[in-house]
C-alpha cells in the first residue's frame, strides 16, 4: 500500500547558465550547465519520497540515456516505477532552461511528455494508494479525454486527489480540468494560473471562485507565500525569506511538502506551511531535487 500514487510526466531539466541573446547563426558560451530531473510530476514524488512518504509513480519515458537518467534517479529516492511505462516509438522528453541574471526562457522538446493516458493508471494502482496525485495537467493532453472518469474511479475507491495544471501552451484554460476539480481535494495552481482559469484579478478572488469545484485550493505565490480557499474562506501563510539560487521545481517542491503533512492527516495550515518550507528549501539548490537528494 502506497501513499501516494503520483502520475503524469518524467523528463530531464538541461539547466545553462550566463546566456546572453541567442541569435540564429551564432554561437554564445554559457558560464554553467546541469543536467537534473525535470518535470512537475516526477519533482514532486522524487521529493515527496524524500519527506518520508512511500510513492508510485505512473508515466512514460523513452527507451534512451535520457529515460534511464530518470529511471535512476526516481529510483534512488526511492520511488516504486512499477507503474513506468518505457516506449521506444518516442524519446524522453526535455527542457532546456537559459538562465541570466536571476530571469531565464525555456524550450521544450515534449517527446514522451503528453504520451500518459487514463488507461495506464490502473485500477489495481489506484486501489494499492491512498491518495491520487497528477502534476502537468494541461501538458498530458491524451490524459484529457478519460481524466475525469479517472478522478471519479479514484474518489470512489477511497482515495483523496490532487492535481497542479500548470501553464496552459493551447491558452485554452479547461481541457476537462474542471470536470477532474469535481472529484479534486486539493488543487495547486500559481498566480498566473489561478487568474487566467477564473479571468479574476486578484488570487484570493481567483481561490474562492475555484474552491466551488476543488475541495481546497492553494494558490502559490512564489515569495509572497500561498493563499489557500475552502468551504468559502481563505486563509494566507507567508513564504519563508531564503537567497534563491534557482526557482526551478519550487512549486513541485511544495506540492511535496504540502502532500506529506497532509496525508498524515495535519490540519490545512500546517500542510501550507509545509509547502512554503519545502518550496524555501528547494530554491537554495540548482534544480529541482538537488536540495532533497
Amino acid at each position: 500500500m502506497f501513499d501516494c500514487l503520483v502520475a503524469g510526466e518524467a523528463n530531464v531539466d538541461l539547466l545553462v547558465d550566463g546566456v546572453v541573446k541567442l541569435e540564429l547563426g551564432k554561437e554564445k558560451l554559457a558560464t554553467g550547465m546541469d543536467l537534473v530531473l525535470g518535470g512537475s510530476s516526477a519533482i514532486t514524488a522524487f521529493n515527496l519520497a524524500r519527506l518520508g512518504t512511500s510513492v508510485s509513480f505512473t508515466g512514460v519515458i523513452g527507451q534512451d540515456s535520457f529515460g534511464k537518467f530518470v529511471e535512476e534517479k526516481l529510483l534512488s529516492a526511492p520511488v516504486d516505477l512499477s507503474g513506468l511505462r518505457r516506449t521506444a516509438r518516442e524519446k524522453t522528453g526535455v527542457t532546456i532552461w537559459h538562465s541570466k541574471n536571476g530571469r531565464r526562457a525555456g524550450v521544450t522538446y515534449a517527446g514522451t511528455i503528453a504520451m500518459l493516458r487514463a488507461r495506464d493508471i490502473t485500477e489495481q494502482q489506484l486501489q494499492a494508494a491512498r491518495h491520487l496525485h497528477v502534476g502537468a495537467y494541461f501538458l498530458l493532453k491524451h490524459l484529457h479525454p478519460g481524466a475525469p472518469a479517472l478522478f471519479a474511479k479514484a474518489r470512489k475507491l477511497g482515495l483523496t486527489t490532487s492535481v497542479d495544471c500548470n501553464y496552459d501552451p493551447a491558452e485554452q484554460w479547461d481541457s476537462n480540468l474542471r470536470a477532474v476539480l469535481q472529484n479534486t481535494d486539493i488543487f495547486f495552481p500559481n498566480r498566473q494560473e489561478a487568474l487566467k482559469l477564473t479571468g479574476l484579478r486578484k488570487p484570493a478572488a481567483a481561490a474562492l471562485e475555484l474552491a466551488k469545484l476543488a475541495r481546497v485550493v492553494v494558490v502559490k505565490l512564489g515569495a509572497q507565500g500561498v493563499v489557500v480557499a475552502t468551504e468559502g474562506r481563505t486563509f494566507s501563510v507567508p513564504a519563508v525569506a531564503v537567497q534563491a539560487v534557482d526557482t526551478t521545481g519550487a512549486g513541485d517542491s511544495f506540492n511535496a511538502g504540502f502532500l506529506s503533512k497532509f496525508l498524515r492527516g495535519a490540519k490545512l495550515e500546517a500542510c501550507a506551511r509545509a509547502g512554503v518550507q519545502a518550496g524555501a528549501r528547494n530554491v537554495r539548490k540548482i534544480g529541482g531535487t538537488a536540495a532533497f537528494e
